[in-house]
């Protein structure tokens, strides 16, 4: 016997088939923020530390400091010569006041020594003062006098006559690669014959004049190396000379 279908199951049938079941909608994708342990910050100070650190030695190592990239000024005292005679000189007498009885005067770098000249080099080759370097004991200024001298002589009659009673003055100028002399008068009008020694072992500039019935000679020398080294300063020192009074 044929079984007989209710109709509600019908319904119920076409129901399933035509109902659709959406999937579930994943919330949208977040990234998840990162979050540093203690550990993790206290790392990342330190390289921040380093590379801070690193950064301000490049720049002091690369940068010059200015007072490597130049020397510093040379600064200058002013002697005040007095050319006095071998019983009144060195500290053995005459007047203390140098500067009112100075018969010249020049420059003498800061640092540099006195040669206190004994009377005895004082009577024989007239040297009258002296100074040098004592870094460089080689490198020196000194001046010599002679009395007896009205004006000056030609040139090469001078630098002769100053060579005979200075022997290291002699072998400079025996062994020269060049003798330049050349004349020249200051703001009064006074001459004087500059001469310029380049030798193999050493240089040398000289300065002579006539004042007072004296001839004056004032003498800047140093080695080859000290003279590439300090040419500047040598030079300001050989300009500086002049008689006074």
């Amino acid at each position: 016997m044929a079984s007989i279908l209710h109709p509600s199951s019908f319904l119920s049938s076409s129901s399933s088939s035509t109902t659709t079941t959406k999937p579930p909608v994943p919330p949208p994708f977040s990234r998840p923020q990162a979050t540093l342990s203690p550990r993790s910050k206290s790392l990342l100070t330190k390289l921040t530390t380093t590379l801070t650190a690193t950064a301000l030695a490049t720049t002091i190592l690369t940068t010059t400091s200015p007072s490597l990239a130049a020397d510093s000024p040379t600064t200058y005292n002013i002697y005040y010569g007095t050319a006095a005679s071998a019983a009144n000189y060195g500290g053995y007498g005459g007047n203390s006041d140098k500067k009112a009885s100075a018969e010249y005067i020049y420059d003498v770098p800061d640092g540099w020594k006195e040669r206190l000249v004994s009377k005895v080099e004082k009577g024989t080759n007239g040297t009258d003062s002296e100074f040098y370097n004592p870094k460089k004991k080689s490198e020196k200024e000194y001046l010599t006098y002679l009395a007896g001298f009205r004006q000056l002589v030609p040139k090469d009659v001078i630098l002769n006559n100053l060579a005979l009673s200075d022997v290291n003055l002699q072998d400079l100028i025996a062994n020269a690669d060049g003798v330049t002399s050349e004349e020249r008068k200051d703001e009064n009008g006074q001459l004087y014959y500059d001469y310029e020694i380049d030798g193999v072992s050493g240089h040398s500039l000289i300065s002579v004049t006539c004042a007072k019935n004296k001839l004056y000679a004032h003498f800047v020398n140093a080695p080859a190396p000290e003279w590439k080294k300090d040419e500047a300063t040598l030079r300001h020192i050989h300009q500086s000379f002049k008689t006074v009074g």
